[in-house]
């Protein structure tokens, strides 16, 4: 099993109980805060950077053969690679600014080239084509559109997602919060293991490839944003075609 409840004991490979060596691990001053978080997940030392809950596979891997090589190094090489996410740009604690999550080439590759493309197309036949006869004033709707779906998509792909910290301190799971042996980290209830990501992730929903990153807590009202403004913008864009082709029929009678 992945995540074990609070309170049970957690046996390691050589038998040892797990628990009983992350409660000895604990430092002072690693209780729980006025949130009810570990003082070690809202707090770092000046000058060292967050401690993300990453498979433990992966660390592994990277430490006895180095840094992984697949197409996302040649691609992302001046990123910093947590599990399958890439920060891209951070602040000094290690906390992203801009990510991009392990489906990016399909984002960059399918979505926004078929959002872009489409729309162009709309663009160039029907909304600034004096032959189709629709209001200028159309087109003053459907570009600002354009701009808020693109806009929605870049803070779903770009936004940290909800990367959680590592967190041992056994206090934690008196509070509620569960064993994670994926990551070898505690966490709270809602945050999932995406096993695409390979981290931890606070209110992980799912995984999209569309817009190429892990849907979570940080990214979710981006998602339905998202969501809602490309359906707008797919039925104005059909609706506009549909136009075209009944003002043809009713001409052509």
């Amino acid at each position: 099993m992945e995540d074990y409840e609070a309170g049970t004991s957690i046996q390691s490979n050589n038998g040892v109980d797990k628990s009983q060596e992350i409660k000895s691990a604990e430092q002072p001053g690693d209780s729980e805060n006025e949130n009810g978080r570990p003082q070690s997940l809202t707090t770092c030392q000046q000058g060292e950077k967050k401690e993300f809950a990453v498979s433990t596979r992966w660390e592994k891997e990277v430490l006895e053969n180095g840094p992984i090589k697949d197409y996302h190094g040649y691609f992302c090489c001046c990123a910093r690679r947590v599990g399958n996410m890439f920060i891209l740009i951070e602040k000094r604690d290690g906390s992203p600014c801009v990510i991009a999550g392990p489906c990016w080439p399909f984002c960059m590759g399918v979505t926004v080239p078929l959002i872009l493309g489409i729309s162009a197309l709309v663009c160039i036949f029907i909304l600034f084509n004096d032959k189709s006869g629709v209001p200028q004033w159309v087109g003053y709707m459907y570009l600002p559109l354009l701009g808020l779906v693109l806009f929605a998509l870049f803070m779903v792909s770009c936004h940290d997602p909800g990367l959680m910290e590592r967190v041992t301190d056994g206090e934690a799971g008196e509070g509620g919060w569960f064993w994670n042996e994926q990551v070898g980290s505690f966490r709270p209830p809602g945050a999932l293991y995406c096993r695409e990501c390979e981290v931890l992730i606070e209110g992980y929903d799912h995984l999209c490839p569309w817009t190429g990153t892990g849907i979570g807590h940080g990214n979710m009202f981006a998602f339905k944003a998202f969501v809602v403004g490309i359906n707008l913008l797919c039925y104005f864009s059909i609706g506009l075609v549909c136009f075209i082709l009944l003002d043809g029929l009713v001409d052509g009678i």
